[in-house]
């Protein structure tokens, strides 16, 4: 198997929505995105199944050593050998993918959040980064296309964790600040139990609008003429707004269960999106001619 089949395999039998947004694009980008996603998923899992912290550590100081060979030009695993192309092709960032590790230490260290403000640390390293790798991968013009990334990215891990807010909370995590959950009169046990008072609603509902913001920040920061060349982050943004919108149809019922969009939905979503991308592109294309 080579480096590009396993990270094609790793990243479908993943089943995530990120996986239908880069089934559209170019060979190469598809092939770097694909790698990109691998990678994250490989770092990811260290955490989520290692039960003993100590190896789960030894585990990620191995991928940051992959890291050092992979801009060394010499990795081993084929994760490390599909990037390896496209690092400096594509300006991939060392500090980028280090942060990402950062990120997922941080989940072997910290299970609450004080507030907003430290949550943010977490979303910018689990997702925010990726967003700006994503990025260089699609390719931009304008630097403001930058601001869309990382807040996309946001958005994303927000959506994720309002997604995931009960199964986190069985593993002993917990990503809704702390503060807002006093604020909100909603207690760890109130989410352990899967209780659906009011205000552990309303504080789920919090969270859902915190994410809508996200997106609607990120949206505003991507300039017109970047937009067809992100077309796959905005696929992506489509998918998960779909299940932003379902979490919200079925009243927040995400302590019990994990909220998702069957695999015909994501294609149809992905191919919908595609298609009024490329209508909206062609209407740009025509008003900078005319």
């Amino acid at each position: 198997m080579s480096p590009d089949q396993y990270c094609q395999q790793r990243t479908a039998q993943s089943g995530s929505s990120f996986y239908y947004s880069f089934l559209f694009l170019p060979d190469e980008q598809r092939c770097a995105i694909t790698a990109l996603y691998a990678f994250c998923r490989e770092v990811d899992d260290v955490v989520d199944e290692c039960r003993e912290k100590d190896v789960a550590r030894a585990k990620l100081a191995w991928w940051q050593t992959e890291v050092e060979r992979l801009f060394a030009g010499e990795p081993q695993h084929p994760v490390g050998k599909a990037l390896l192309p496209f690092v400096t092709q594509m300006n991939l960032p060392r500090e980028l993918f280090e942060e990402i590790i950062q990120g997922m230490a941080m989940d072997l260290d910290q299970q609450r959040y004080a507030a907003f403000r430290d949550l943010s640390l977490y979303c910018y390293r689990a997702a925010g980064v990726v967003g700006l790798l994503s990025a260089e991968i699609f390719g931009y013009e304008d630097r403001n296309t930058l601001k869309y990334a990382q807040d996309l990215g946001f958005a994303f891990q927000l959506t994720n964790i309002l997604r995931d807010v009960g199964e986190d909370a069985r593993r002993g995590r917990i990503y809704i600040p702390q503060e807002e959950m006093q604020d909100f009169g909603v207690s760890e046990n109130d989410l352990l139990e899967g209780r659906y008072t009011p205000e552990v609603v309303a504080l789920l509902k919090h969270q859902a609008q915190r994410a809508e913001e996200y997106y609607q920040r990120a949206f505003a920061h991507l300039p017109e003429g970047d937009r067809f060349n992100q077309r796959s982050g905005l696929i992506m943004a489509n998918i998960y707004h779909h299940l932003l919108r379902k979490i919200e149809k079925q009243g927040f019922r995400v302590l019990h269960q994990r909220v998702s969009l069957t695999p015909l939905r994501k294609f149809w979503t992905a191919w919908r999106s595609l298609r009024h991308e490329q209508r909206r592109h062609r209407r740009w294309l025509k008003q900078q001619t005319a």
